[in-house]
C-alpha cells in the first residue's frame, strides 16, 4: 500500500511539472505553480538550444595588434571570459562562446538561442563600457566647460544595478544605473566629492557624457547614480557592461546570421517520432519475453521518462537535438538494468530458489553489474561534460540525468513493485 502512494505522489509531483502553464479540463482550469525559494526562480518551462528555438550566430575578429605575442594568449582568454560574463548577464541560456585560431589571427564565435533583442545583444557584447569621472570646470555659465580628469575609474567599480528614480522630481520612475564602489574606489570618490562640493561632476562612458550632476555633499558610502534619459533596454545595457567591464582586446563583427527554428521544430518533431517508436518497441519487447516483470518494468520506464523530464525543467537543461538523443539513449540504457536483473531471477528459479527469494537475490546479485555498467557511461559522459562545449555538453548533461534517474527507476521502484504484486 506504501508502495502505491509513493508512486501516486510522484507521478503527481511530476504532472505538476510538466504540465503546460494552463490546463484546460472542461470547466476547469490548473495553473501550473512557479517554483520561487530566495536563492533561484523557476518557471518550469523547458529550454531549448539554439537548433530548436532559434537565435543568432555572431562571429568577431580579436585585434592583438596592440599587444605582444607573448601575451596573446591570455589576452584572449581574458576576453573570452568577459564576452562569456556578458552574455549570462543578458540571461542566454546554453549559449556557446569560443575562439577559432587560424596562424596569427583569432576568431570569437558567438552563439545567442533565442535572442529576442539581436541590437541590444551585439552592443552588449561588443561595448568596451570604459567609465571615467571627470571634474567639471566652468568660470560663467556661458563659458565652455573643461574637464579634468580623476583617478578614478570603472576599474574601482564593484557593481552595477538597474533601479528606478525615486526621487519626487520630473524624473521620478524612470531608470537609472546604481553604481557601487570596491574600499578603495569609494575612499577616492569620498574625496573626489569632497573637494567638489558646488560644482559638477561629470560621468563619461567611452568617451561620451552621459550625464554632470552638481555634488550637493560628500559621499562616502561609495554609491552613486548614473542618470539620463535612460529606457530600461539602455539602463540595463549599460548596467551588464558596467558590471562585466572593458573587454581586453577589441572585437570586430565580421558575420552575422540569423537561425529560424523550423528545422529545429522539424528535427524536434521526427526525433519524437523515433523516440516514441523505439519506446513502443522496448513496451512490446519486455512484455513478450518477461511477461507480468516486464509490464511492471514498462510502467517503471514510463516513471523514468516523467522523472527524468521533470528534472530537465527543474535543473534547468537546455535541450537541443543532442541532448534529445543523449535522453532517447538513456532510456534504452534505463531497460537494459531490467534484463539483467530479470535473467539473474530467471537463473536463480532454475536453480530451485522460491519465486520471492528469486526476486530478492535477482536484483542483490545483479546490482555489481548494474552498477559497474553505469558508472562506466557516468565516466565517459562526465568527460564529455568536462571537455566539451554547447551541444556536446547537453548530450552529456542528459545523459548522466538519465543514467541516475535509470538507477533509481530500475533498481527502486520496480523491485517495489514485484514485492507489491510478489512477482
Amino acid at each position: 500500500m506504501r508502495t502505491v502512494v509513493f508512486l501516486f505522489v510522484l507521478f503527481l509531483a511530476c504532472f505538476t511539472i510538466l504540465m503546460p502553464s494552463t490546463l484546460h479540463l472542461g470547466g476547469l482550469t490548473l495553473y501550473r505553480p512557479v517554483i520561487r525559494t530566495p536563492f533561484f526562480t523557476r518557471d518550469l518551462n523547458f529550454k531549448l538550444g539554439l537548433d530548436l528555438q532559434g537565435g543568432s550566430h555572431l562571429a568577431y575578429d580579436i585585434d592583438t595588434t596592440q599587444i605582444p605575442g607573448s601575451d596573446w594568449g591570455q589576452a584572449v582568454a581574458a576576453t573570452v571570459a568577459n564576452i562569456e560574463r556578458r552574455v549570462n548577464l543578458l540571461g542566454v541560456s546554453e549559449a556557446v562562446v569560443q575562439t577559432s585560431q587560424a596562424n596569427d589571427s583569432y576568431r570569437l564565435i558567438v552563439e545567442l538561442p533565442g535572442i529576442s533583442d539581436i541590437n541590444q545583444a551585439l552592443t552588449t557584447i561588443g561595448a568596451t563600457a570604459i567609465l571615467e569621472f571627470k571634474q567639471v570646470h566652468q568660470a560663467t555659465p556661458e563659458a565652455q566647460p573643461e574637464f579634468t580628469a580623476t583617478d578614478l575609474s570603472g576599474a574601482d567599480l564593484k557593481a552595477a544595478t538597474v533601479q528606478f528614480d525615486q526621487s519626487q522630481a520630473a524624473s521620478a520612475g524612470r531608470p537609472v544605473v546604481a553604481i557601487e564602489f570596491t574600499p578603495a574606489g569609494a575612499q577616492k570618490f569620498s574625496q573626489i566629492t569632497k573637494s567638489s562640493i558646488g560644482q559638477r561632476l561629470a560621468i563619461f562612458l567611452d568617451d561620451q557624457l552621459v550625464t554632470a550632476p552638481v555634488v550637493q555633499e560628500e559621499i562616502s558610502d561609495g554609491k552613486a547614480i548614473i542618470s539620463g534619459d535612460f529606457t530600461v533596454e539602455a539602463a540595463t545595457g549599460l548596467a551588464i557592461q558596467l558590471t562585466a567591464g572593458a573587454l581586453p582586446l577589441p572585437i570586430h563583427l565580421v558575420s552575422q546570421k540569423n537561425i529560424g527554428a523550423t528545422l529545429g521544430s522539424e528535427s524536434v518533431v521526427k526525433s519524437l517520432f523515433a523516440a516514441v517508436i523505439g519506446l513502443i518497441f522496448i513496451w512490446f519487447f519486455m512484455f513478450a519475453v518477461y511477461g507480468r516483470k516486464g509490464l511492471l518494468a514498462n510502467i517503471a520506464l514510463t516513471f523514468y521518462i516523467f522523472i527524468s523530464l521533470s528534472f530537465f525543467k527543474l535543473i534547468p537543461i537546455t535541450l537541443t537535438l543532442a541532448g534529445i538523443a543523449g535522453f532517447v539513449l538513456s532510456v534504452g540504457m534505463a531497460v537494459d538494468a531490467n534484463v539483467l536483473i530479470f535473467e539473474r531471477i530467471r537463473e536463480e528459479q532454475r536453480w530451485g530458489r522460491r519465486p520471492q527469494a528469486a526476486m530478492e537475490l535477482g536484483f542483490l546479485r545483479a546490482w555489481n553489474s548494474v552498477r559497474d555498467s553505469n558508472a562506466s557511461s557516468l565516466i565517459t559522459a562526465s568527460l564529455l561534460f568536462w571537455f566539451g562545449t554547447g551541444s556536446v555538453r547537453g548530450f552529456a548533461l542528459t545523459l548522466i540525468v538519465g543514467i541516475l534517474v535509470s538507477l533509481f527507476t530500475s533498481i527502486t521502484i520496480t523491485r517495489a513493485l514485484l514485492r507489491t504484486w510478489n512477482l
